[in-house]
């Protein structure tokens, strides 16, 4: 029986993902590795949920890492997950995986390694005379199968999307092997109409506790309203709030209405990990999921 060494707890956005994690590194001697692409950003709590309060004594990584405005790819995720894990496992604790963005997971559990590929300012000079249309046409010709389709929106990410997937193309080079990682896949599911509720409660409750300030916070401390377009829904609804662009009881029901639906893309893409062959447990949100977790559990080697 092969020893899993690393837990990861995914689910819809508001299926209560942080709580159990925070449980299972209490009770199994574990470190939590956030695999949120927005979570990185330093000053952006509340509208990506943080929930710092919440870890309280458990160690987390990949949190407040980087500056808003700063990129930060996938790439760059991967090297400080492997990072992050190396760690743990030299402390003998559990790393335990908890998200998250779909594009952050997958480049963890599918377990391919991507290569750095550096600025090519010659090929960006052929690029900044396209079309925004041409760039897009460009960038699906090289990958048809976008998982992160704001690379399609603005002409910048279009640049580097390009720069990327030329440069895995071209080059000949191989990656450094990713670490063995032989992981147990949880996911946490509730019935729509509830995970609706809860998805508008939260809301609610990020709203009273200073989200649109915090957002106007950031844009005051220098990120532009361009750049917290693509930080996500709460941070581009609300700056368009902000700009005057949308009354505050629109705001509140298109943002709403936006997390919803990108609750339903994330539970798309949880049932297609599975047909592609991950094993995925299944937790009933509405019954105790820290019993059902460690239930999952029993028939597996823990590293301990």
């Amino acid at each position: 029986m092969s020893e899993v060494n690393l837990l990861a707890v995914l689910g819809a956005t508001a299926s209560g993902k942080t709580s159990l994690a925070v449980q299972l590194a209490r009770a199994l001697n574990g470190e939590i590795i956030s695999a949120d692409s927005r979570q990185v950003y330093r000053g952006m709590d509340i509208g990506t949920g943080k929930d710092l309060a919440e870890y309280q004594e458990i160690k987390h990584h990949l949190i407040d890492i980087v500056d808003p405005g700063d990129e930060y790819s996938v790439f760059d995720y991967q090297q400080h997950f492997i990072d992050a894990f190396d760690t743990i496992n030299n402390s003998n604790k559990l790393a335990i995986l908890a998200g998250g963005s779909a594009l952050y997971a997958d480049a963890i559990l599918k377990g391919y390694r991507l290569i750095e590929v550096p600025t090519n300012p010659t090929l960006r000079e052929e690029l900044c005379q396209l079309s925004i249309a041409a760039l897009k046409a460009r960038l699906l010709s090289l990958k048809p199968n976008q998982h992160n389709t704001t690379d399609l929106l603005d002409r910048d990410r279009l640049y580097r999307a390009i720069e990327i997937a030329e440069g895995e193309k071209e080059s000949n080079r191989s990656a450094a092997p990713f670490p063995k990682i032989v992981p147990h896949v949880m996911a946490i599911k509730w019935q729509r109409e509830t995970l609706k509720n809860r998805i508008t409660a939260r809301l609610k409750a990020r709203l009273t506790d200073g989200l649109i300030e915090e957002v106007s916070a950031l844009n005051h401390q220098g990120v532009s309203w361009e750049t917290l377009h693509f930080y996500g829904l709460e941070y581009r609804f609300v700056s368009q709030y902000l700009q005057g662009q949308l009354n505050r009881n629109d705001m509140v029901q298109k943002l709403n209405s936006a997390i919803h639906l990108f609750a339903k893309k994330q539970q798309t893409w949880l049932r297609r990990l599975e047909k592609e062959g991950v094993n995925i447990h299944w937790l009933d949100g509405n019954k105790d999921t820290f019993n059902q977790a460690l239930n999952s559990l029993q028939s597996v080697s823990v590293k301990s």
